[in-house]
């Protein structure tokens, strides 16, 4: 056997969370620091206990006192992870950097020093209350993983050496962040793991690394063992994986309860130290948490809509400067003109709209039982789900996450009551280390109407469950009738229930419940009852084995003590089934997910033939499955068409969860949902594109969580799906109408201060048609959606945007060049037009076409006719369109340089704008018929 890279154990691991930047990986194969810790642990577990004391540089006494101080001077304490969290300016600048923040500001400062305060200062505003909604969700919002580098205090025993000349073996009690490798641990019930562990000796240990591994029950481990690679890490039976200590902290104003890794159940031994602190094989699971997640196809079309309109409007600023001052030959009026324009065509509102938006989103979810704790995690909702799958862990998400009794069967497969009697007797009986299962078996028979008269029975004794035996017995007692009635018999049992190969095998005879006689247990029957407990495990079920023993009559007074030789030449009775049946709501939510196009996949820590039956029952098809220990003899490029195909994959480890979501985000090019409440699943919650956890989960998986569901309910996250499209397409709304009104007033102004030879309006008049128009588009977060548009998934394009754009953009231009048209024709008297009636008739034109073409763009139907915008939009449209049409009559009117106008140029607008909505449906209706679709 080769030396193993040691290499890699003299490396100092300080991680900086959140400020690596790694390469990505796809999850086909392991990560270069997970390679490491497997190849290690692997030769650790394949050598003798004398060559694993040469790889860690240890004796069998123990290391001195001295060497273990120079070792935790070199490699640091025992701390699994360093992490550096994000500063609040961190976050505060990643909420203020957005392209029209910046220029926001920009135009306020130029505001400012022409002595346009008020324009400056509204800018100001909604700079303020956008950076301030994303940086509150942010900060409330942060990971909260500072509790994984921090323990409580944990001694551990510890065997060291001391003496110079004669060297003494001491046991001693040492923190756990002060153990190095190579140090002998010493450990007992209750224990944890200061490190990974290679067992030395052991004498029936059995461990909990249920949080490693996601599945319920223990595992025994030996350290007489000689592991292979076949084996998975984690089913190593002379391996012991780091354990943290159970930690509580104060933080974000809540406290946090987590245990990750290995722990004693019972038994005891003694084992070397080979791996502490970042080197350990949970701290490589944990490696990847906190990592930043790429922007979506969302964020960065936004980003490219940004710098076009940007740009689009410099290039057009300067245009209209420069026409501006060539006919005015003002260059400061043209200048601070160009800036009015360049804060009107500035789509001011584009942040504070969005984040209204996931705003709102997340009080609706909230009301729903639904918490958000990332805004963008509403939109990912459905805006990632499009063209993504939703993973799933099985317990407690589609299952009830608690035992039900199936079956009560004899050793021939018959239903029998006395079989279920008398597990009932061991479970009402059993005082010590009570269990689900006994939970199960006492609902079953109360809620079913069995009356096995408990209090006709008396108990003797109990033999506790342990994981050697890994079965229960009680001894119990009842009067049986005599024929002389002075004398009272006493009918003593035996009564064991537990795992049936170990039922079994204190069996010698077995019971024909039909003739009801006694007879030898036979191989026939051994194998027989065998094969009848795997089919049962093969569909899922859990299976008990139960058997009785009767003892000779006692007259007594039943005070014998008995002990587990007594557990011999039992009568096998039969055995319990149970099951962890699937939620009445699974099936349906599931379906209405598919019929939203979110598919489904189960990704589980339980074994195959319990994922199945349960996938069954769901509607989830199991025609395509994997396991773990098959996905890790896989090559890269089978790796990932296996995941990309299965909807199955059952016995994963925490980091095959992670893998898993990494292929099919990468390579898949899907976008990932993860619904876990594990500590086994973080990782995954973590790597996913919306992490979803529910409120009873672990506190570590709420953390990396973006949504918790304060119900285990798939009902919740369709109602969550659905909301993602409501705030999707509402933004969407406010995008398309800003882009379009943007495009037209740029034609416009353009061709009007061209042909006019004067401003179109002047620089205060713009500023505030702007703002009010601003402020009309703040109720768009609290429109609603067409049935069919929340219905189906729907997808970003910025290909599809300019196309919309296109089409619809220059309807806008064409009715304010009617307007200009009917004013220069209609109202021109004596060669020359008013110059301050253009500007009034301009004024509100351009402020009714920017409020009503919002009711156009926001519906494929015909407007206030098909279909009808929400209340707060209707009444925004109604006061906004009022106050632009009273303005000129009052003195806020007088002070902008705005005069009246005839009713005459209003009856013009009803018939401009019942000609607008005609051309704008006919133009939606081809547009329609060409792309088939329009809001997408």
């Amino acid at each position: 056997l080769s030396q193993p890279n040691l290499e890699f154990f003299e490396v100092d691991f300080e991680v900086g969370l959140w400020f690596i930047c790694p390469e990505t990986n796809d999850g086909g194969s392991r990560t270069e620091e997970e390679e490491k810790v497997y190849s290690w642990l692997y030769a650790l577990a394949q050598s003798d206990k004398d060559l694993v004391f040469e790889y860690v540089r240890s004796t069998e006494r123990g290391l001195s006192f001295t060497e273990a101080e120079r070792r935790l001077r070199e490699k640091g304490p025992n701390v699994p992870l360093q992490y550096s969290f994000p500063s609040w300016w961190h976050l505060l600048w990643n909420a203020f950097f957005h392209p029209f923040n910046i220029i926001l500001i920009f135009l306020s400062a130029i505001s400012y020093i022409t002595s346009d305060n008020p324009n400056g200062c509204i800018m100001l505003v909604l700079v303020f209350i956008s950076v301030s909604l994303r940086f509150y969700q942010e900060y409330s919002s942060s990971k909260a993983a500072l509790k994984l580098a921090e323990f409580v205090k944990c001694p551990v025993k510890v065997q060291r050496c001391a003496g110079r000349v004669v060297q003494t073996e001491l046991v001693v009690q040492v923190e756990q962040r002060d153990v190095v490798p190579g140090d002998i641990v010493i450990f007992e019930p209750g224990d944890l793991f200061p490190g990974d562990v290679r067992l030395l000796t052991s004498k029936q240990l059995v461990v909990s690394q249920s949080s490693l591994t996601g599945e319920s029950g223990i595992t025994e481990k030996s350290a007489d063992m000689r592991e292979d690679q076949s084996t998975p890490l984690l089913d190593l039976k002379n391996i012991c994986f780091m354990r943290l200590p159970d930690t509580w902290e104060h933080l974000h104003d809540y406290l946090f309860y987590i245990h990750l890794g290995t722990s004693v159940i019972s038994g005891s031994g003694i084992g070397l130290v080979v791996s502490t602190g970042s080197k350990t094989y949970m701290s490589t699971m944990f490696l990847a948490l906190g990592k930043r997640k790429p922007s979506d196809d969302f964020e960065r079309g936004i980003r490219r809509i940004s710098y076009v309109l940007i740009s689009l409007m410099l290039v057009v600023v300067t245009a209209i400067v420069l026409a501006d001052y060539f006919t005015s030959g003002d260059v400061s009026e043209s200048i601070l003109f160009g800036i009015s324009v360049a804060s009107a065509l500035t789509p001011q509102m584009l942040p504070l709209i969005v984040n209204t938006c996931l705003a709102k989103g997340a009080l609706t979810m909230a009301r729903d039982r639904c918490i958000v704790k990332s805004l963008t995690a509403i939109r990912d909702m459905d805006h990632k789900f499009r063209r993504g799958c939703l993973c799933i862990d099985k317990t407690g998400t589609l299952t009830m996450n608690h035992a039900i009794v199936v079956n009560h069967l004899d050793s021939l497969g018959s239903p029998k009551e006395k079989v279920l009697c008398f597990a009932f007797l061991n479970a009402y009986f059993k005082t010590e280390q009570k269990y689900p299962l006994d939970d199960a078996i006492l609902a079953y028979v109360y809620t079913n109407g069995f009356r096995f008269h408990p209090s006709k029975w008396r108990k003797l004794d109990e033999i506790p469950f342990d994981f050697t035996r890994k079965r229960v017995s009680v001894v119990v007692e009842t009067e049986v009738s005599a024929k002389e009635k002075k004398i009272h018999l006493f009918e003593t049992l035996v009564i064991t229930k537990g795992a049936l190969e170990e039922v079994i095998k204190t069996c010698s005879f077995i019971e024909d419940v039909d003739r009801e006689e006694i007879i030898d247990l036979s191989m026939k029957d051994h194998q027989r009852i065998l094969r009848m407990a795997e089919e049962f495990s093969n569909d899922g079920l859990r299976v008990l084995g139960v058997a009785i023993k009767r003892l000779s009559m006692q007259t007594g007074d039943g005070s014998m003590l008995f002990d587990e030789t007594v557990e011999c030449n039992m009568v096998f009775l039969g055995f319990i089934s149970f099951y962890d049946p699937p939620k009445d709501s699974a099936k349906q939510a599931l379906r209405r997910l598919a019929e939203k196009g979110v598919k489904a996949k189960v990704l589980t820590g339980d074994t195959l033939s319990l994922a199945i039956k349960v996938c069954k029952e769901v509607g989830i098809r199991t025609t395509h499955v994997v396991t773990g220990p098959e996905l890790e003899l896989l090559s890269h490029n089978t790796f990932h068409e296996t995941v990309k195909r299965a909807t199955v994959l059952a016995r994963l480890t925490p980091t095959q969860k992670l893998r898993v979501v990494q292929s099919l985000q990468t390579v898949g090019d899907h976008v990932v949902g993860f619904l876990g409440d594990g500590v086994n699943d973080s990782l995954a919650l973590d790597a996913a594109n919306v992490g979803i956890s529910v409120d009873s989960g672990a506190s570590i998986a709420k953390d990396f969580a973006d949504i918790i569901l304060l119900e285990k309910d798939l009902n919740v996250l369709v109602a969550g799906v659905e909301q993602g499209r409501l705030t999707f397409g509402n933004t969407m709304k406010y995008i398309k109408l800003s882009v379009i009104a943007n495009l037209g007033s740029i034609l416009s102004l353009l061709i009007a201060t061209l042909c006019l030879g004067f401003e179109p309006l002047t620089p205060k008049q713009l500023l505030t048609q702007n703002f009010l128009y601003n402020v009309g588009q703040i109720a768009i977060p609290w429109d609603k959606m067409e049935e069919d548009y929340v219905k189906t998934p729907q997808t970003w394009s910025l290909k599809g945007l300019a196309m919309f754009t296109l089409w619809n953009g220059p309807v806008c231009s064409l009715c304010d060049i009617t307007t200009i048209l009917f004013v220069w024709f209609y109202y021109k008297s004596n060669a020359a037009l008013d110059m301050r009636f253009f500007h009034s008739a301009w004024f509100i034109e351009d402020l009714l076409m920017q409020t009503l073409i919002f009711h156009l763009i926001r519906t494929e139907k015909i407007p206030f006719i098909q279909e009808v915008a929400s209340w707060h939009v209707i009444c925004s449209t109604v006061l906004i369109s009022a106050f632009g049409i009273a303005i000129p009559f009052t003195p806020i009117g007088t002070a902008l340089g705005l005069v009246l106008v005839p009713l005459s140029y209003f009856g013009f607008l009803v018939v401009l704008f019942l000609g607008y909505f005609s051309v704008g449906q006919l133009v939606k209706r081809a547009y329609i018929s060409v792309y088939n679709k329009w809001m997408i």
